[in-house]
């Protein structure tokens, strides 16, 4: 009987990490990038913001693609370290 309630207690807990460890995304589009340094200083502003897991720079399209753990930061977070980077940044409402 001890056993049951044990499995169940673990995976009780399983689920929980599981849930708090799915990654969001968001994709901003981001103003005033013309070249490969723009993107270089984006991803370093970006290297620096807790629970940023990956980012796509796409300067032909104007936009930035974070995945990022939201137990750790927020659209807010990210969006203002590009801004604070030089480069304003607003996240689209869409998603995509």
């Amino acid at each position: 009987m001890r056993s049951k309630g044990f499995v169940g207690l673990m995976l009780s807990l399983w689920v929980g990490v599981a849930a708090a460890a799915a990654p969001k995304q968001v994709v901003l589009d981001v103003e005033n990038m013309t070249c490969a340094a723009c993107s270089i200083t984006i991803g370093k502003a970006l290297d620096k913001v807790p629970g940023v897991t990956g980012k796509q720079v796409d300067a032909d399209a104007a936009t930035v693609t974070v995945t990022f753990d939201p137990a750790q930061t927020s659209v807010t977070a990210v969006a203002r370290a590009v801004t604070e980077a030089g480069f304003p940044a607003k996240a689209r409402t869409d998603g995509g």
